[in-house]
């Protein structure tokens, strides 16, 4: 979170799985924000988004030249910085290098997705009570807030923010902000009834046909994530969260993406009612998707 560097959490290492083609749609019900500016998150709503890279340079310079970002740098130690995306002069997500003892044991660059909680003490606890991990116990980040790392029973790694003076992000629906997250899993139903347990999430099925078996994450009254398929997840693969994040036009900041570097794993492709979607991995690793909704009664371009 602000001025801290977690930037791994034990996660294991994503680069031999890349994302299964068509594993991630959001929900024909999802409707980006209308209003762009955040001044609270509900709990358990998905607050932060966090990068953990191997060069913040280079990161800095791809995510400013396809989404516009601009960045300040907060020290945090010996040569350690934790760097603030901003949109439009507010945070919409943050970055910081991962540690020589975590890259000796095969940590990769990635996104750590953050979830408002009002308790991060009582939060952690009741993970652990469901079958939980703890990867980080509850600590004070300076006055920004209080945060711990916890994993879900099927491997993948969530964090916790309990706000105090830093709310998390603080704008929505604008080029380059998060807007929805998806949990790659081999075990759908373990895991949704772990998180609706913990953050009080509705699961819910698109409809009972088999086919569409994408599970939808609801939080309160508003769709944020989802769950694919367990037949999407590659075996062998380790349990994840992907970040998506909105581009006012997917196809040019795919291509540029692209040209800097990037890895496209699902090119610019249309879901109908729903929008259009490309996931990559950035020049260091990190998978990520971005994300065009469609307007309504209609794809995405």
């Amino acid at each position: 979170m602000a001025q801290t560097s977690l930037c791994a959490t034990g996660q294991p290492s994503l680069r031999a799985f890349p994302p299964t083609p068509l594993a991630s749609i959001p929900p024909r019900e999802y409707a980006p924000p209308t209003m762009p500016n955040i001044e609270k998150h509900a709990p358990g709503a998905f607050c932060w988004a966090e990068l953990a890279t191997t060069d913040q340079t280079a990161a800095k310079d791809f995510y400013a030249k396809i989404f516009g970002w601009s960045s300040q740098d907060f020290p945090i130690g010996p040569n350690e910085v934790y760097m603030i995306f901003q949109v439009e002069g507010r945070d919409a997500a943050a970055g910081c290098t991962l540690r020589p003892d975590q890259l000796s044991h095969g940590v990769p660059p990635h996104w750590n997705l953050y979830v408002a909680v009002e308790s991060a003490d009582a939060t952690t606890a009741r993970a652990t009570q469901l079958g939980g991990t703890v990867l980080a116990p509850p600590f004070d980040v300076f006055d920004s807030g209080r945060m711990a790392v916890v994993q879900d029973p099927t491997g993948a790694t969530i964090c916790l923010w309990q706000p105090n003076k830093h709310l998390g992000t603080g704008i929505a629906a604008a080029h380059g902000t998060l807007c929805w997250a998806d949990l790659s899993t081999p075990d759908q139903a373990h895991a949704g009834q772990f998180y609706s347990d913990l953050f009080g999430w509705k699961i819910m099925k698109e409809d009972e046909d088999p086919a569409h078996n994408y599970w939808h994450i609801k939080n309160g009254e508003e769709f944020i994530g989802g769950i694919p398929p367990a037949s999407h997840h590659q075996p062998g693969a380790p349990a994840h969260w992907m970040a998506y994040f909105t581009a006012s036009d997917c196809d040019a900041t795919a291509a540029e993406a692209k040209k800097l570097g990037a890895t496209l794993y699902v090119p610019p492709t249309d879901f109908e009612n729903v929008g259009r979607i490309s996931v990559m991995a950035d020049p260091q690793g990190a998978a990520f998707a971005i994300f065009k909704a469609a307007t309504r009664g209609a794809a995405g371009s």
